[in-house]
């Protein structure tokens, strides 16, 4: 049951990376874009000559704010449609639809009834928020979760769903949607009288964490570097960063929620003059480890080398260190870490939440998109001005944090004789290690009944039912000339419709065996034809292929 559920968590956070992904791009837009359209940046750097109000190059920079803001302000519809097609098995897209009409249905049955007990005048203070034009609850990204988890869970058991001949039009991947807003309309009334009760919650925690102070602050920074290895740590970062654990304002007006969004309200206000260190304390952390710390680590294991491995370990190393300094992306270092020696990635998580509390004792109000490298504190740290983000903390301290984590590892790796690159047997190929080294590790060294039932799972995860259809699918693959005779394949109403490489491979009798009632040749172009129940003929056919080799 653990492993289920550990495995379960695992796909929930690799869902949340597709929305993620596109915060980087947002916010550069939204950074560059606000910082200079911002009066006192303009007047700084004395670029009130070059960038004015009404000219173009200031509309196209508040164009940039204004299209990066857009994002952060629909976030949670694209966790809705982003985790669904992160959960879901197969038949991404239609997941992805579902989501979004999940989510939409949700909050106008939330909308409708706001209305009717008087509106929004009638609701307690801030609890209300407009979402793509529709007055709904302040749910934030949890809202695109719930949506996107349960469209998840209904995508996987319905998209080959079978109905009575009458409905079989509506059958497979065609009744998703159809259940989904059956689904979600009810969800929508339930939440309307749930989700204020769960919002209290959720503020008396964030109060909680909020006013733990320092060492909350450093707790949190150890807790999130420690979820790494196993994929969690989005899990546990994200609702501090976009719901109400992360804190709540009032920014021009408007009330925001979450500890990123209220990072980037400020940033895209012209009103702004400090950056919220409540809402930074759990961002502005990651700077000084990723740009300084873990980079002089890399240069401790270049050093530590032998001599004759150098060259060869230096140009992984310079790599690995840029990508950290840069962008804030760690893992071939810390991954590393964890695979030659344990103790060290334990050591390194004590330091990154000692981070983490510096940055929150030092006022340091600097926010980022998704990580902490050299592009995001010249963005949101430096081009704001130091007097409104305390930025030059950050390079303090990372001097300290270069000089501590160079002399700490460089120590430990030749005290203790740690394997890092460069230090290997000869007959050893000399590498960075990724997530993937450190789980297959685990595996041969824990060949456990553990491990044999957690192998179950996710061969029963992935092949649901794919017995009781393969004969059928067989007669159509062989009948399309064999996996690699087809190019395209896809279905209409009734039909399958598919394009081969060569149509003189196509046999109509297999294809008749296999349930089809015709087939019609044009060129390339094959159409088979099966009734309403085509759609699920495509999914059952599209899970055979995958499993061929």
């Amino acid at each position: 049951m653990k492993e289920k559920i550990f495995g379960v968590l695992q796909r929930v956070g690799r869902s949340f990376m597709l929305p993620i992904a596109l915060l980087p791009v947002a916010g550069l837009l939204l950074g560059i874009g606000s910082s200079f359209t911002n009066p006192t940046t303009l007047e700084t750097y004395h670029l009130t000559n070059v960038i004015r109000e009404g000219g173009i190059i200031y509309t196209i920079l508040d164009i940039m704010s204004k299209t990066g803001g857009a994002v952060f302000d629909n976030l949670a519809l694209l966790f809705a449609m982003g985790v669904a097609i992160g959960m879901a098995k197969r038949e991404k897209e239609v997941a992805a639809l579902s989501g979004a009409i999940g989510y939409i249905i949700m909050n106008t049955a939330i909308s409708a009834l706001i209305t009717m007990k008087g509106g929004v005048e009638a609701m307690p203070d801030n609890s209300t928020t407009t979402a793509l034009g529709i007055t709904t609850l302040q749910m934030g990204v949890f809202g695109g979760i719930i949506v996107g988890l349960g469209v998840a869970a209904l995508h996987n058991k319905y998209y080959r769903i079978e109905l009575p001949q009458v409905l079989s039009f509506f059958g497979g991947t065609r009744f998703v949607p159809i259940v989904t807003s059956i689904v979600y309309l009810v969800v929508g009334i339930v939440m309307f009288y749930v989700w204020p009760v769960i919002q209290t919650g959720i503020a008396w925690l964030g109060v909680l964490v909020l006013e733990s102070g320092y060492v909350g602050t450093w707790i949190y920074g150890i807790i999130e570097r420690a979820l790494i290895p196993f994929g969690l740590h989005h899990v546990f970062y994200m609702p501090f960063w976009q719901t109400e654990l992360g804190g709540s304002a009032i920014i021009d007006g408007v009330s925001v929620q979450g500890a990123q969004n209220i990072f980037f309200a400020e940033l895209a206000s012209k009103s702004t003059e400090v950056f919220s260190v409540s809402a930074t304390r759990f961002m502005a952390g990651k700077f000084p480890f990723m740009i300084f710390g873990l980079p002089a680590a890399a240069f401790a294991m270049y050093r530590a080398a032998r001599p004759e491995k150098r060259k060869v370990v230096g140009g992984l190393l310079l790599s690995a260190a840029l990508t950290s300094f840069l962008t804030g992306i760690t893992e071939p270092i810390e991954f590393t870490f964890l695979f030659v020696a344990p103790i060290m990635y334990g050591i390194h998580c004590v330091l990154a939440g000692l981070s983490f509390m510096l940055m929150h004792i030092l006022q340091v109000g600097v926010g980022m998109t998704f990580s902490g490298g050299f592009i995001d504190l010249v963005l949101y740290g430096v081009l704001q001005g130091n007097a409104k983000t305390n930025w030059i903390w950050v390079i303090i301290v990372g001097a300290g944090y270069a000089v501590l984590y160079y002399f700490l590892f460089y120590y430990l790796i030749t005290k203790f004789n740690y394997k890092t690159p460069g230090r290997e047997e000869d007959n050893e190929e000399t590498k960075l290690y990724t997530r993937k080294d450190v789980e297959k590790r685990k595996a041969e060294n824990n060949k456990t009944e553990k491990n044999k039932k957690t192998g179950n799972y996710k061969k029963e995860d992935n092949d649901t039912n794919a017995g009781t259809t393969d004969d059928i699918s067989e007669y159509i693959l062989q009948g399309l000339g064999g996996k690699n005779n087809i190019t395209d394949l896809d279905a209409c109403a009734t039909r399958l419709r598919v394009t081969v490489k060569d149509e003189k491979m196509i046999d109509d009798d297999l294809l008749k065996k296999s349930g089809a009632s015709g087939v019609f040749h044009k060129g390339n172009g094959i159409q088979v034809v099966y009734g309403p129940k085509v759609s699920i003929i495509k999914s059952n056919l599209e899970e055979y292929m995958d499993k061929e080799r």
